[in-house]
């Protein structure tokens, strides 16, 4: 079959159509599901297509296949009890959540969330109570201090359970064994959204796995970073702090009823791929980062991302197989960088943020695809000139600063600001509604959301309190082009608010 230049202008009303062009393109797959398209074999799917029948077990009630397939899972992990997801790591961290806490409870989690965690909180009608990242040199969200949740925990003794993203969707780690430590000493459970990092326990070059520094639930999106069908996860029990039937219980309310036979037999095949061959995969896969890593050292304006640069207490580990690409002094932007790699050389980013682009691995993708993506970022680099390289646009202004203040760039810090709670989430979104522009709802408190997606964490949630700087930024991010998210208004012009 003949390669095809994938490209934006080319259309069609219909989506099967489309995605058969782009599986035919030459457009390297940057970023998920990790199988990269590259499939292990698999049957035909409609002809495996089925339904709970006879000999083929039932999900919600395992006793056969499923059961054994679930426990062997378990046993690849080191967990005490494996469950299936196929609702994806959605599923698995809304039934953690509504296990751990009981309704009307208080939460204690990352504020760098994915936004099922938010939606937990309102369905159980939760408290929430958040951790704040670090901010690191490089401009993301870094780890979560152990100190801080030590503090959290002195603090509040309504808390119920503990609630932390790790990895972050840029791969950083915070220290999950001395939080787990910690958290016990309280007699909690700590939950740990380890969705992009299943792949942790197959190989030392990447950090240890939640699961062995001792987090009572640990969820692992399969489809992320393994030759796993999109949709497909994993939840692990890995103590009693958690009660199982509660846990089952909300997994039927959580996971369709219908659950499909094509995913689970796609993990099911992904967790004997890793059995079988994951040590072998796994060695060459890390092989081909760090030879991406040692090239990437040679670009002089365009930078990329290295744990070594960061202090302990900003970026406690990081996993490599998240290439962050920053601007650097390239003097161009992030999406014009993104827009580069799509356009100029059939490289397909997973994100574009205010400062930098990501590239997501994994162990299915090619040499030819590391060497692709390192011969268009030296290509990039050499071509910048000094007159290119101003300060305009490595430092675009915020609005709501001050005129004279230095301007900077939109990193993490600056755009994920310290939230101004004012009521739970449930409880804001419950209350008499307003609709009113973005530009004429400073200081009231917000209905819904606001994500930049990827990676869906909220810039603002239900309860929260609107601010002059929030919406500065929330402009400023429209304006680079940057994928604006959770308003009912699709237009992002109004928001529900509140009446007051």
């Amino acid at each position: 079959m003949s390669e095809i230049k994938y490209s934006w202008q080319e259309d069609t009303a219909f989506l099967d159509q489309k995605l058969l062009r782009y599986s035919q393109s030459n457009c390297y797959p940057f970023h998920m599901p990790g199988h990269k398209r590259a499939p292990l074999e698999f049957p035909n799917p409609y002809s495996i297509d089925i339904t709970e029948i006879d000999g083929f077990d039932n999900l919600h009630y395992p006793q056969g296949i499923l059961k054994d397939a679930q426990n062997r899972a378990a046993e690849l992990y080191g967990a005490q009890e494996t469950f299936y997801l196929i609702n994806g790591s959605t599923a698995g961290i809304l039934s953690a959540i509504s296990a751990a806490v009981p309704r009307l409870g208080t939460i204690l989690m990352s504020r760098n969330s994915h936004r099922s965690a938010y939606h937990a909180a309102f369905l159980r009608e939760l408290e929430t109570v958040y951790l704040l990242p670090a901010a690191t040199k490089f401009g993301i969200s870094g780890s979560v201090s152990p100190a801080h949740v030590a503090q959290a925990l002195e603090d509040l003794p309504q808390i119920s359970a503990v609630f932390i993203t790790s990895p972050t969707y840029d791969g950083v780690v915070s220290d999950i064994r001395t939080i787990a430590e910690i958290v016990h000493a309280y007699n909690l459970p700590l939950i740990v959204d380890e969705a992009h990092g299943a792949h942790f326990s197959f190989s030392e070059t990447f950090p240890e796995s939640a699961l062995d520094c001792g987090a009572d639930l640990v969820i692992h999106s399969l489809h992320k970073t393994l030759p796993c069908l999109t949709q497909t996860a994993l939840l692990h029990v890995n103590s009693d702090r958690i009660d199982k039937t509660a846990l089952k219980r909300f997994l039927s309310i959580y996971q369709t009823s219908s659950p499909s036979y094509l995913l689970m037999a796609s993990i099911e095949q992904c967790m004997r791929f890793l059995n079988e061959e994951g040590n072998t995969q796994m060695s060459e896969f890390t092989l081909k980062l760090n030879n991406f890593y040692q090239q990437a050292k040679s670009l002089k304006h365009l930078k990329v991302f290295d744990k070594s640069s960061c202090l302990a207490e900003e970026c406690f580990d990081h996993d490599i197989s998240k290439i962050l690409i920053s601007i650097g002094d390239s003097g161009i932007s992030a999406k014009k960088l993104y827009q580069k790699l799509l356009h100029n050389y059939q490289l397909q980013m997973e994100m574009c943020s205010g400062h930098y682009v990501t590239a997501l691995t994994s162990l299915m993708d090619s040499s030819d695809g590391f060497r692709r993506l390192l011969q268009a970022l030296k290509e990039i680099d050499d071509s910048v000139s000094i007159t290119q390289r101003t300060p305009k646009t490595e430092a675009p202004t915020i609005h709501g600063s001050k005129p004279n203040a230095k301007k900077r760039l939109l990193t993490s810090d600056v755009i994920y600001q310290n939230p101004k709670p004012q009521m739970p989430i449930s409880l804001a979104i419950e209350q008499p509604s307003e609709t009113l522009t973005l530009k004429a709802s400073t200081g009231h408190i917000s209905q819904e959301y606001i994500f930049l997606y990827p990676p869906g964490i909220p810039l603002l949630a239900p309860g929260e309190i609107l601010t002059g700087k929030l919406l500065g930024i929330i402009e400023h991010c429209q304006r680079l082009g940057l994928s604006v998210e959770g308003l009912s208004d699709m237009d992002n012009q109004c928001i529900q608010v509140v009446k007051q």
